[in-house]
């Protein structure tokens, strides 16, 4: 298949290239700077120039490719509403030129706001607040799937894990900690966060774009459940600083605006995924990628 490629060149994005050229698959990836466009040559893809805001070269890129992988997102938390509102917009954009066509489209989506307290599976639908959280990615696709458009979510992990992670919420808190001075977790730590590499996860979009339903949900999880206290223990124990606990009402003065996902209690099994799709995550899990020196260089 050609297939187009948004986000192409990012932590994700690259490793979901690298896949799929290595499955055989023609690549046209989105690029909307010089650097990114050399990377995306230097990777075999053929480049497609443009960005999320720009919608002709969102068609034109869906128009020229028999199936699309919505993996791009602007990472800008001081304006989320605005950069979620932009992915809608976009997902919708793209959609609009699949219909009728029955090409794959896979929106990239999460596990950690689908049933918090308790075990996210793929048969769950998510009822976080959209106000507090307005990301529509996949809203956008389910309702693109009601209208025939052959459209599946991939919801990943918090943590999407690996060599190369500069940006992830895994690297936000060990900068944190460094800031600090020392590693934190919230009341007793034992609430949990699910985990993936990044190149399974690359391996998941290829599986899903090659093989997808409508309308259906799929895991990006490798580890269901990683207490933080166990995460702020490594990063504590690489940085050599104390581990300590955080009152809640002190959490919002300490982690700032990364309390709300430093706090959420999100298990997510990927059992049906697996089964479905026959993908089964075979790199080294998130404690094993802190256990060495990946992130802390």
């Amino acid at each position: 298949m050609r297939v187009f490629v948004t986000g192409a060149t990012g932590f994700i994005g690259s490793a979901i290239v690298k896949e799929l050229i290595g499955a055989c698959h023609q690549v046209l990836g989105l690029a909307r700077s010089e650097a990114s466009a050399e990377a995306l040559k230097t990777a075999g893809a053929e480049v497609h120039r443009g960005d999320l805001e720009d919608l002709d070269s969102l068609r034109s890129g869906a128009a020229d490719s028999d199936a699309v992988i919505h993996a791009g997102f602007i990472h800008d938390f001081s304006r989320f509403k605005e950069v979620c509102e932009i992915d809608r917009i976009a997902i919708e954009t793209i959609g609009e030129v699949l219909k009728g066509s029955n090409r794959p489209l896979i929106v990239t989506s999460g596990t950690a706001l689908i049933s918090p307290g308790s075990l996210a599976t793929e048969d769950k639908v998510a009822k976080h607040d959209r106000e507090k959280y307005p990301r529509m990615s996949e809203d956008a696709a389910d309702s693109l799937a009601a209208q025939g458009v052959r459209t599946a979510s991939i919801r990943l992990s918090p943590s999407v894990h690996g060599e190369g992670d500069h940006h992830g919420f895994v690297p936000m808190l060990i900068n944190l900690a460094r800031q600090k001075g020392v590693s934190a977790y919230i009341g007793d730590g034992q609430n949990r966060w699910n985990a993936v590499h990044r190149l399974d996860a690359a391996h998941l979009y290829r599986l899903a774009v090659e093989n997808a339903i409508a309308g259906a949900k799929y895991h990006g999880v490798g580890d269901e459940a990683i207490e933080m206290k166990t995460i702020a223990e490594f990063i504590g124990h690489h940085l050599n600083i104390p581990v300590v606990s955080v009152p809640p009402e002190q959490a919002p003065e300490h982690f700032g605006w990364l309390m709300g996902f430093v706090g959420i209690d999100c298990p997510a099994s990927s059992k049906i995924t697996q089964n479905t799709l026959n993908w089964h995550p075979t790199h080294p899990s998130l404690l094993d990628d802190l256990k060495g020196d990946i992130y802390f260089k």
